[in-house]
């Protein structure tokens, strides 16, 4: 079968173009559209201070930055990102164990009490695939002067307010490159109610800064995040509900982890199945990024929402049964 692969919406895609020949680089503007996304981000995470950034790696290098101490990181299902913005600032890291990415909050308050650390990074979803509890995370973090920093990349716009909610992270950084939920094709942000991170990563944040353009589109894009989203996660529940080997079968999530003991041959065997404009929506693993066991994941993030109706996701049901059974 043949699927479309996520790209901006038609009227983003119109507006960035309108952009790039109104924008008069020579005379400094830009100004309007760099404020417009900023007030629209704000609005989504509930955080006071919005800065739009070049990508999300340059988001986590600015609130990474602002750290001396160790940063705890999970031990799977996290951005690998994490870990090699870390080494090159030369922090310490410290893994955290996970139910298959999901960190406990109990476990959380124990390890911070033993090793005393300045920050936690999490994805929303873990790998993913499953929803971190991040209300609770962020609870433990706050009585324990612990910053918890979110990647929302997968969660923009959660219409259950439950991720990339400013009341239960301190700092939200995201990509909005493609496929993310915002897609924009590049760029990220970083928002916090704290403005001493932005003061102490100043330099980081002038020096990555994203140009007026990709914030005409995010600006655009911003606006179909939560239907974007709520559509990934209901196609992710329909392919749940039909395999026991789902992983996190009862969370929410934007890609779809199915065991097998054999994820090279069955992932080759999908990828020549699901075709995605010669594009893949198809990861083996164990990887660090998603899972550190024998699964293959379907990512349905990667899908154009046109493509997520029940129609067509039962019929990539029946594909991936035909194989992986």
């Amino acid at each position: 079968m043949e699927l479309y692969f996520k790209k901006p919406s038609k009227k983003t895609r119109m507006a960035m173009s309108e952009a790039a020949k109104e924008i008069d680089y020579a005379k400094n503007r830009g100004f309007e559209e760099i404020k417009l996304a900023q007030d629209k981000i704000s609005n989504l995470t509930n955080h006071e201070h919005v800065k739009i950034v070049n990508s999300g790696n340059s988001a986590i290098l600015a609130a990474m930055s602002t750290f001396k101490g160790k940063i705890m990181i999970p031990d799977q299902g996290g951005w690998t990102g994490f870990k090699n913005i870390a080494e090159f600032l030369g922090l310490e890291t410290l893994e955290v164990p996970t139910e298959l990415g999901i960190i406990d909050p109990c476990a959380l308050d124990g390890i911070i009490k033993k090793y005393d650390p300045e920050a936690l990074f999490i994805t929303s979803f873990a790998g993913y695939i499953a929803e971190q509890p991040v209300k609770e995370l962020f609870e433990v973090c706050e009585d324990r002067e612990v910053v918890l920093v979110e990647d929302a990349s997968g969660a923009i716009g959660d219409p259950q307010k439950k991720l990339s909610n400013g009341d239960h992270a301190h700092v939200i950084v995201a990509s909005t490159g493609s496929p993310k939920i915002v897609n924009v094709g590049n760029g990220g942000f970083i928002s916090t109610n704290d403005n001493n991170i932005f003061r102490e990563s100043k330099f980081i944040l002038k020096t990555l800064k994203a140009d007026p353009i990709t914030c005409t589109g995010i600006a655009e894009e911003v606006k179909n995040a939560p239907e974007i989203l709520s559509k990934t996660i209901g196609a992710c529940n329909l392919i749940k509900k039909e395999f026991q080997s789902a992983i996190h079968n009862d969370k929410r999530g934007i890609s779809v982890a199915l065991k097998t003991d054999d994820p090279k041959k069955i992932g080759y065997e999908l990828r020549n199945n699901l075709n995605v404009e010669g594009r893949s929506i198809i990861t083996t693993c164990p990887r660090y990024e998603r899972l550190m066991i024998d699964v293959i994941c379907l990512e349905i993030k990667n899908i154009d929402p046109r493509c997520l109706e029940s129609t067509r996701i039962n019929e990539i049901i029946q594909i991936v049964k035909e194989i992986i059974e």
